[in-house]
């Protein structure tokens, strides 16, 4: 085998459920992953101190337009990681903002391992906002975080698409976060299907009543309790609608602490470093890809050409083919990201090997960005105890944007490792054709998909992504009196019809 074929030869994982008072900084936080990750590789702390690369996940709090407030940290968090490590990597960097982060940097190691650019590479994530959020309600201190983040560096070198995931446009009409994206998708979803909303409800929560179980069984799950999928759909008290026609329940948890790392090694450093073969997980597949980078400009909203290109890339890299994965992780912060995934990919919603091997974000966890650090690390652990399986994970960043996806297996590989440049499926992408967006509508629409946002108090704000007469796209809200707000989730919307106009820097819908 060649001497320069990457490897991953040790994870690490660490949650805190502690007293916020006294919470792990979030360079601890990393620091903890990255030594658990070396004890896992049995390389003990002067094998972590040789790391000649360097790759931390960004954290949730410097996302663009993020306000950091009262909340320390590192102004560049790889070097003040080197520095606890007692590491001094000649690469190393901070990436942007994405949930496929973790795999996109794992892709990118052992890119370099392959070229002979790295020879030991950590890759390390956390996430700190259940704590650091207590913490600020309750007016502690963080007296104990600033005595371990170096704030006076300079800013790092930043790694990925530091683009915002939405355009000024649709961020006046609501379509900037998550939790109001992501049921226009699953919405558009069940339309597409002519399912029922009262079935499609009960579809999600059979869906992610399955993820529940998985996390039980989790020792590093954040929350390990077993949910009906009766209990994760019907709306109450403590499971309050959040975007219909999510709950609570089915939202990505991202008030968490915990972190997670791995190591990566070209096989000859492996070998001078005495990591036993049984340890060695390869990473045979990968591909990388964005969809069309706004969601006005999608092709639709109920599936994603860069989940299904970077999968058919992954499998064709690695040579096997969906029948041999034994062990799956989709990324799931909503269940249509499952959904659409599992689509593209082929794959039944009730396929015996299961979607998921931590739970999943609402139930593991979504510590920001560093989710799939997780499954990497929970895979590798899956497939060391199945020598020779094969297992799948996906990663995926802002609105079904960022994809990434990773094929493993302790198998070792027939070929040199050789990762394609992402500009060939990209260019694959960006050529698909997509409706005109218009900016300032006027006159008759239609529905094209929609959702309901609510506050604890109740529904606030409607979202309508229309098309004009011309069949033109474009982003509204809706009269916001209870009557309107109430009508859009008793019934499907999809396809009704009414008038656009314009007040103030707003597009109005006013549905018939």
């Amino acid at each position: 085998m060649d001497e320069r074929t990457p490897v991953l030869i040790g994870a690490g994982q660490f949650t805190y459920r502690g007293d916020p008072a006294v919470s792990p900084a979030p360079t601890q936080l990393l620091k903890i992953a990255a030594e658990r990750a070396a004890a896992d590789a049995g390389i003990g702390a002067q094998g972590l101190a040789g790391i000649d690369s360097l790759a931390v996940v960004g954290y949730t709090i410097d996302a663009p337009g993020s306000k950091r407030g009262m909340i320390p940290h590192a102004t560049n968090p790889p070097a003040t990681l080197s520095t606890h490590l007692g590491a001094a990597p000649r690469w190393s960097v901070y990436s942007e903002m994405g949930g496929n982060t973790p795999q996109y940097l794992v892709n990118m190691l052992a890119e370099r391992i392959a070229r002979g650019e790295t020879d030991l590479a950590l890759a390390v994530g956390c996430e700190f906002l259940g704590s650091a959020t207590k913490r600020a309600v309750k007016g502690l201190s963080f007296d104990d975080w600033k005595a371990v983040e170096d704030e006076t560096l300079d800013l790092p070198r930043r790694v990925g698409d530091p683009r915002n995931g939405s355009t000024p446009y649709e961020i006046r009409h609501g379509l900037s976060r998550p939790i109001n994206i992501y049921p226009l998708f699953e919405n558009a979803l069940r339309a597409r299907d002519g399912r029922s909303i009262p079935d499609h409800q009960a579809r999600l929560g059979k869906l992610f009543a399955d993820f529940s179980k998985v996390a039980v069984d989790n020792p590093d799950a954040w929350f390990r309790t077993q949910r009906t999928p009766e209990e994760l759909i019907e709306v109450s008290e403590k499971n309050r609608m959040i975007g219909f026609p999510y709950p609570k329940l089915l939202n990505a948890i991202t008030e968490v602490d915990q972190s997670a790392g791995v190591l990566v090694a070209s096989v000859k450093k492996a070998r001078e470093l005495g990591v036993p073969e049984d340890k060695w997980v390869y990473l045979h597949g990968c591909a990388d890809a964005t969809d069309l980078w706004y969601p006005l400009d999608r092709q639709d909203f109920h599936s994603s050409p860069a989940m299904r290109l970077t999968g058919k890339r992954a499998f064709e890299m690695a040579g096997v083919t969906l029948a041999d994965i034994d062990v799956i992780d989709l990324y799931s912060c909503f269940p249509v990201a499952v959904e659409v995934g599992a689509e593209e990919l082929g794959l039944s919603l009730d396929d015996p090997r299961g979607l998921t091997v931590t739970g999943g974000l609402p139930y593991a966890g979504g510590p920001g960005n560093n989710y799939v650090m997780h499954s990497i690390a929970v895979m590798m652990d899956r497939l060391r105890a199945k020598p020779k399986a094969f297992g799948l994970v996906t990663g995926n960043g802002w609105f079904l944007t960022k994809q990434s996806t990773g094929i493993y297996s302790t198998k070792a590989p027939d070929k040199p490792f050789e990762r394609e440049d992402p500009k060939v499926l990209q260019a694959q992408i960006d050529a698909l054709p997509h409706p005109e967006v218009i900016e300032k509508p006027q006159g008759r629409g239609v529905i094209e998909t929609y959702t309901v946002v609510h506050k604890r108090e109740g529904p606030f704000l409607g979202i309508v992504v229309g098309r004009d007469a011309n069949g033109r796209r474009f982003a509204a809200n809706t009269p916001a009196d209870p009557q309107t707000l109430a009508s859009l989730e008793a019934s499907e919307q999809i396809g009704r019809s009414g008038t656009v106009a314009q007040q103030g820097d707003l597009n109005i819908f006013t549905p018939d």
